[in-house]
């Protein structure tokens, strides 16, 4: 296309990206925030994210952010919601596109860069204020996570590739705010059949060994083509 082939009338909105990432540790399920080191609302807490480049689709810019004020790369991400407000960004008039993701903590330390003064973990359960509208595109993120986990095994993102049972309930745990009973949970989990067990137990605990697993991603891919809801 040519440039200046064709041209508007009317004015046109900005286009940001936001992301919600969200990681488990041995007691709660955090979200990363960053705080932000320009105006407006600087020194506030907010979620990562910033204007997509005219040559960079959303996705790239989502994941371009995430590594520039983070240093998070290589993460389950997947869009969320266009949030449209006309007063959200009192800079001009800005749409963003709202991703989430689920990141394993192992091997994934956060550094603050770009216009980010600081990076950090805090539980999704205390958050500090956060700038713009970036409270309801959490609460958003948080209800599709607790949703979704139901029903498509996202959960495993946030474990290591080999993990007990008592870890992979934990997640469902912190995730859906509930406990789970242990003997029925794991009939359910074992019972889909996406479960490898594995000839390798715990090592440097203090309580008795358990078992290891890994999720096999390939039969749910075989499994999912043939129609197969996958419910916790």
């Amino acid at each position: 296309m040519l440039k200046g082939a064709f041209t508007y009338e009317y004015e046109r909105p900005a286009v940001t990206v936001d992301c919600v990432v969200f990681a488990l540790d041995q007691e709660d399920l955090k979200v990363m925030l960053i705080q932000r080191d320009l105006p407006p609302f600087q020194g506030m807490w907010a979620l990562p994210g910033g204007f997509v480049q005219m040559q960079e689709s959303l996705e790239e810019a989502a994941m371009r952010e995430l590594r520039e004020e983070t240093g998070l790369e290589r993460l389950f991400l997947e869009q969320l919601y266009t949030f449209g407000d006309v007063g959200r960004d009192p800079r001009d008039r800005v749409i963003t596109v709202a991703y989430y993701a689920l990141v394993n903590l192992e091997g994934h330390a956060v550094r603050a860069s770009s216009d980010a003064r600081r990076a950090a973990w805090f539980p999704v359960d205390d958050p500090p204020p956060l700038a713009f509208d970036h409270e309801k595109i959490f609460r958003t993120a948080l209800k599709r996570l607790q949703g979704k986990v139901r029903y498509e095994p996202i959960g495993f993102e946030l474990l290591p590739e080999k993990f007990t049972l008592t870890e992979l309930q934990k997640v469902y745990e912190r995730i859906l705010g509930r406990d789970l009973d242990k003997r029925n949970w794991r009939k359910k989990i074992l019972k889909t059949g996406l479960l490898l067990a594995l000839d390798e137990i715990q090592q440097d605990v203090s309580h008795r060994a358990a078992r290891l697993y890994r999720f096999d991603h390939r039969k749910y891919r075989q499994l999912s083509k043939k129609g197969f809801l996958f419910e916790i």
